[in-house]
């Protein structure tokens, strides 16, 4: 089974692998169910989803309709004013046929005018805040792509106390100096005050440039068994730090494999070794 971390304050012991529903894309239900059925056998107890990710939602809350939600549920807003923020979560609540879900998370906050946005008067984070009072969420996070995310994350817990933050984190992208000493920052902030960290993009190969695309991730994952092994157990080797999962649901058993037998952190070296055989190459420049 894979080995539980409490998720920040919310007292909740998450499996230390989310699922991350952005691998339902476009899949029919009964590839979705059998996903979920084979998270559920590793222990996995938390679900990633977001009003932006095609059918996702629609199939996490058909499996939820059937079988009750036994698992920790977060979805994500990227709606920038707050009513249409409050329109988009209650379609979300619709979709995944529950009254409630664990954590509301502002999707994607990196280009500063939208931040300010969100972040303002008749933001997105209005519409969050109401609906934790009604009882509609319980937690607020943040998420984020790209080399900007760590500072803008800090600059987010500097306006708001939010429960949780996600964004990019690899041994690939730790190559980046600036990245990984605002990455790290950004993580010391979150330990002083229990916030939950969240990473995305454990898997990135490169970008898949002239290659054909073969994957549903909108990068070139990892594929062979030993390079997931060594990029999951990189991150599941970080005190605290959560892995979401990739967005392809082919990907996920070898992911749920690696993880459940993680023992300890491999070495900077062999890391290195592995980063230079295949020829990995950085998703944001």
């Amino acid at each position: 089974m894979i080995k539980q971390y409490t998720f920040g304050r919310t007292g909740h012991s998450s499996s230390r692998v989310l699922l991350g529903a952005a691998a339902f894309w476009s899949v029919p239900q009964d590839e979705a169910d059998a996903t979920i059925e084979l998270a559920l056998t590793y222990g996995i107890n938390h679900v990633d989803v977001a009003a932006s990710y095609g059918d996702a939602e629609l199939r996490v809350g058909s499996w939820i309709k059937r079988h009750g939600k036994s698992f920790f549920l977060a979805t994500k807003t990227g709606e920038r004013t707050k009513g249409k923020a409050r329109e988009e979560l209650l379609r979300s609540l619709e979709r995944l046929q529950v009254d409630q879900v664990d954590l509301l998370q502002l999707h994607n906050l990196v280009e500063p005018g939208e931040w300010k946005i969100v972040l303002g008067d008749g933001g997105a984070l209005e519409a969050a805040i109401e609906a934790r009072e009604e009882g509609l969420v319980r937690f607020i996070g943040i998420t984020g792509h790209g080399l900007s995310v760590p500072l803008m994350h800090r600059l987010a817990l500097s306006r708001f106390d939010f429960d949780s933050v996600l964004l990019p984190y690899s041994f690939l992208m730790e190559q980046n100096e600036t990245y990984k000493d605002s990455f790290w920052d950004l993580v010391h902030v979150c330990r002083k005050r229990n916030v939950a960290v969240q990473t995305i993009k454990s898997l990135v190969h490169s970008p898949w440039g002239d290659k054909t695309q073969t994957r549903s991730t909108w990068y070139r994952p990892l594929e062979e068994q030993s390079s997931i092994d060594l990029a999951v157990h990189w991150v599941l080797g970080q005190e605290g730090l959560f892995l979401n999962s990739a967005g392809d649901t082919n990907l996920l058993p070898k992911v749920l494999d690696a993880a459940e037998r993680y023992t300890v952190k491999p070495s900077e070296e062999l890391m290195l070794d592995k980063m230079r055989e295949l020829g990995m190459k950085p998703l944001f420049t």
